[in-house]
C-alpha cells in the first residue's frame, strides 16, 4: 500500500469519525429539546385541567358569562391539540408555532375569566373554584420556566446546526430548526 492510499484511508477515517460525532452532537441536543419539552407539556397539562375544572364549576354559577368560559375550554383544546402535534416531534417549527397562537389564545380567554371571577367575590372562597383559580393563574409562572429551557434547548441545537462544518451535514442528515415557544 502506497503513502498516497495511507493517507487517502487515513482522511477517509477521520471524516467518518467526524461526521459521527456531529451526529451524534445533533441528536444528544435533539434528545435534550425533547426532555425541556416534556416539562412544557407537564405544565400544560396541568394548567388544562385546571381550566377544564375552573369552567365546569363556574358553569352554573356564571351562567351569564358563557362566552367566556366557552373561549376558555375552545382555547384550551386548542393548546392542547397543538401540544400534542408538537409533543409527537418537538423539533418541528411549525408546531410550535401554532402552540403559540394558542397559548396566546389560551392566555387572553384565562384572563378574561380570572376577571370575571375577581368580579364576584364570593364564587372565590369555594375551595373548588378558588384552588382551580390559583392553579390557572400559577401555571402562567411554571410554564414560563419551562418555556424558557425549552427555548434554551432549542438555540443550542439551532447554533450547533448553524455552525461549519456541521451546517455541511444538516442536509445530509434532514435536521431543521427547532421552534420556539
Amino acid at each position: 500500500m502506497s503513502a498516497l492510499q495511507i493517507a487517502v484511508l487515513a482522511l477517509a477515517a477521520v471524516l467518518v469519525f467526524w461526521m459521527v460525532g456531529a451526529y451524534n452532537r445533533l441528536m444528544a441536543l435533539r434528545t435534550a429539546i425533547g426532555v425541556a419539552w416534556q416539562q412544557v407539556a407537564e405544565a400544560l397539562a396541568r394548567r388544562g385541567e385546571a381550566a377544564q375544572a375552573l369552567a365546569q364549576a363556574l358553569r352554573e354559577p356564571m351562567a351569564g358569562e358563557a362566552k367566556a368560559l366557552d373561549a376558555l375550554l375552545a382555547a384550551e383544546a386548542q393548546v392542547r391539540e397543538a401540544a400534542a402535534a408538537l409533543g409527537a416531534r418537538p423539533v418541528r417549527l411549525e408546531a410550535a408555532l401554532v402552540l403559540v397562537k394558542g397559548e396566546a389564545a389560551m392566555g387572553a380567554a384565562a384572563s378574561r375569566v380570572l376577571a370575571l371571577l375577581e368580579q364576584h367575590p364570593l364564587l372565590k372562597v369555594e375551595p373548588a373554584i378558588a384552588e382551580q383559580a390559583v392553579v390557572l393563574a400559577d401555571g402562567g409562572s411554571r410554564l414560563a420556566f419551562a418555556r424558557q429551557r425549552f427555548n434554551e434547548a432549542g438555540a443550542a441545537y439551532d447554533e450547533a446546526i448553524a455552525e461549519f462544518p456541521t451546517r455541511l451535514l444538516v442536509p445530509l442528515y434532514r435536521f431543521g430548526p427547532a421552534g420556539r415557544l
